[in-house]
This record gives C-alpha cells, structure tokens and sequence, in this order.
C-alpha cells in the first residue's frame, strides 16, 4: 500500500485474491474473492496454473516442521 500511495493518494482501494484462507494477520480482508477455503495456519496451499504447470489445481497439505 505504502508503493501505491507514492504515486498519489488513490480514493479507495480494492484487493483480489484467487485463495482465501483466512488467518489474517492485518485488518486487510479482500474485495474479490476466487475461493474460500478452510486451513489450519499450518497448512501450506500451492496453487497450480495451466499455462505455467499443465494443470489448474489447489493442493491443501499440512507444512511439515
């Protein structure tokens, strides 16, 4: 936010997300949302693109300390 307000200060702003889990860590929440999904602040979600991976795909899997 701070890179956006050097260049002026807008009149709102709004923020888009593909992956909502949740978890905020700052009172930011998005505007635009692709999909909700539950995790435990543990979980680790990767998301997959077709273009970059050959195949779209969200994997869900708990982060191994």
């Amino acid at each position: 936010m701070d890179a956006l307000i050097d260049f002026g200060r807008p009149f709102f702003i709004q923020l888009a997300v593909l992956i909502d889990r949740g978890h905020r860590e700052l009172p930011i929440q998005a505007d635009y949302v692709g999909k909700k999904v539950v995790t435990s602040p543990q979980d680790e979600v990767t998301v997959l693109f077709r273009e970059v991976d050959g195949q779209d795909r969200v994997i869900i899997q708990e982060k191994i300390p």
